[in-house]
């Protein structure tokens, strides 16, 4: 097929609009590998790049979408052959790089991870890069901290990373307590694993105290700004937060006593830059040790043209969840 649908974000007097076009092959950027996608998934860096965000994707026309699996139709890289079912996510792919909301992709080989039979093309962009972040996350945990040694706090539980950091967190045997603005949620959250769900009131905290009572072995963090700060006073002696998003503020206040007198650890999650080795050991943990048994309930699954629609619910914080397109 030399021409495909792709969904394309153009620029017209200062506005972006998204719709559906057709390109032709010869539209793809240059790269070792030419993949037929089956599935994609919807993430909030993918609604930033649709509305024209530049600290995003500087350049328009462009097609978004961070995410995509499907099967390999032509390779110049021996690692990889037609017929092979590949997820490719990370790096430059859907920022600047035409991205996955489009029925063929052409990308260096160097971005492509093999994906381990035991992960359908669907269930990998259910998981997608906000289950990667979220097993990155408690892959940084469980360095440090057991099931045995108290309870895991886990900010915008509602969100990609956070509903499957909730779900993958009570796999394992952690009791999780989710924080989330949006309490009509709570059932929802229960269901995935959640034995609390806290409002935002309840865990922010503007007492001014550099501690409070410690409570928590451990915070998988996804929004920053105050949350992040408020639940850093409250990790127990020794305990470990992961912090992957900044949806709520970018710069947060505390204090060095979580770390000098706690001896709490502060760990950075991206999963734009990391290898294609330590992908791929964690989906093989997704697909295996770590498989949710609630995956398919985690997500809906969507056509291309629902895609103004689900960017519109990201933008507005009205998503829950997780959203597949299914080519």
């Amino acid at each position: 097929m030399e021409r495909f649908r792709a969904y394309v974000v153009r620029e017209e007097d200062g506005n972006f609009t998204g719709r559906i076009e057709e390109k032709d092959r010869s539209e793809l950027p240059e790269g070792d590998v030419l993949i037929k996608v089956r599935y994609s998934s919807v993430n909030y860096k993918d609604a930033l790049s649709a509305s024209g965000n530049k600290a995003v994707t500087r350049n328009y026309p462009h097609t978004p979408g961070v995410d995509a699996a499907g099967m390999v139709v032509e390779s110049r890289d021996d690692r990889f052959s037609p017929g092979q079912t590949v997820v490719v996510n990370g790096f430059d792919f859907g920022m600047n790089t035409s991205g996955g909301f489009q029925e063929y992709i052409r990308v260096p080989a160097d971005w492509v991870t093999p994906l381990p039979s035991t992960l359908s093309a669907r269930e990998a962009m259910i998981l997608g890069t906000a289950g990667l972040t979220a097993a990155q996350s408690v892959d940084e945990l469980l360095k440090k901290i057991a099931p045995k040694d108290g309870p895991v706090l886990v900010t915008g539980a509602t969100g990609g990373v956070g509903s499957v950091a909730v779900a993958l967190l009570h796999r394992i045997g952690f009791t999780v307590h989710a924080v989330s603005g949006k309490q009509e949620a709570a059932d929802w959250l229960k269901g995935l694993g959640a034995e609390t769900v806290l409002s935002r009131d309840e865990l922010l905290d503007d007492s001014g105290r550099p501690l409070l009572k410690s409570e928590y072995a451990g915070v998988i963090d996804t929004v920053g700004g105050p949350l992040l700060a408020s639940a850093l006073k409250r990790v127990r002696y020794g305990g470990v937060v992961t912090a992957c998003g900044n949806v709520g503020g970018a710069e947060f206040t505390a204090t060095v006593y979580p770390f000098i007198l706690r001896g709490v650890s502060l760990i950075g999650i991206d999963s734009v830059q990391q290898p294609i080795a330590y992908r791929e050991r964690l989906f093989k943990l997704l697909g295996q040790e770590w498989r949710l048994p609630k995956l398919d309930e985690m997500a809906e699954v969507r056509p291309l043209d629902a895609l103004p629609e689900v960017v519109g619910q990201l933008l507005a914080g009205t998503h829950r969840g997780r959203t597949v397109i299914a080519f």
